[in-house]
């Protein structure tokens, strides 16, 4: 039985392999290991994207080197790093800065080194307006960009409702990334595609999402996105809780092997065009 975790972070600061035994030791054998920010860890200049992206590739590594687990990698510039740019710079080349972040990110994807473009967005928080239209205009260039480089897009944004599933649809559009292509992060337990406008939404894996889900539909990625950072233990989820819920559902007969399957495997490898081996 596989069993992926769609969205988890490690830092180098973090208990980093030590999490993920955690979640080995339950059951689990595939992660999206989620691109973040290490300047407030390492003291690195903010939009340094090469060292950043590097560093992620690193732990990606250590983690294949020092435990059983199977590690795909997500990466892009945070949405957020456009207010800690700004600290410094213009909003012109804070935006230029973040799109050479999303040309660099893209090229790893070509090369083999990552598997999707994420996390990619804009502020969760309230901006400007100029910031908000900034913020737009790097995530529509990250679509093209994953379009030109066969691969998804694994987006950070404000929480999703109606009119957001139906901006980044039209996002997708029009840039010709399709919409199943785009993943949607911490999303609400929304599966009906009516309802997403055809958005992939990948859900905190807590058990009553679960249920509520299998209702409608399987289409959908489970994910804990798991901070790693020892301040604040076990935030968002703990990185076992993928592997432990499925199980425990599976035990209470309210999900089948055959949804388990569809969740943890058909539906990554159909997303991010990947072999769950």
């Amino acid at each position: 039985m596989f069993l992926f975790d769609n969205h988890i972070h490690l830092q180098p600061s973090g208990r980093c392999v030590d999490a993920i035994n955690d979640f080995e030791k339950f059951g689990g054998t595939h992660i999206m290991l989620c691109h973040t920010p290490y300047y407030e860890f390492t003291g690195a200049a903010p939009g340094d994207y090469e060292s950043d992206y590097s560093l992620t590739l690193q732990i990606a590594e250590k983690v294949r080197k020092e435990t059983n687990v199977n590690v795909f990698v997500c990466i892009g510039p945070y949405p957020g790093d456009i207010t800690f740019l700004m600290k410094s710079m213009t909003l012109a080349q804070a935006k230029e800065k973040m799109m050479k972040g999303m040309e660099l990110a893209a090229k790893l994807v070509r090369e083999g080194k990552a598997t999707a473009l994420g996390e990619i967005g804009r502020p969760h928080y309230p901006v400007e307006p100029e910031v908000w239209e900034a913020s737009n205009d790097i995530l529509r260039y990250g679509f093209k960009l994953a379009k030109d480089a066969n691969c998804a897009a694994v987006v950070h944004s404000e929480s999703a409702t109606w009119q957001t599933f139906s901006e980044l649809a039209k996002m997708a559009d029009d840039t010709g990334l399709p919409r199943w292509r785009v993943v949607k992060h911490y999303c609400p337990p929304v599966v009906d595609e009516k309802e997403n406008h055809g958005i992939f939404p990948s859900v905190l894996a807590g058990r009553d999402n679960i249920k509520s889900m299998l209702k409608t539909s399987t289409r959908f990625l489970l994910e804990t996105d798991y901070m790693d950072w020892l301040q604040r233990p076990d935030a968002v989820m703990a990185p076992q809780t993928v592997p432990r819920n499925m199980k425990r559902l599976l035990a209470a007969g309210a999900i089948t092997e055959e949804q388990i399957f569809k969740i943890n495997q058909e539906n990554p490898e159909k997303v991010y065009g990947i072999e769950i081996r």
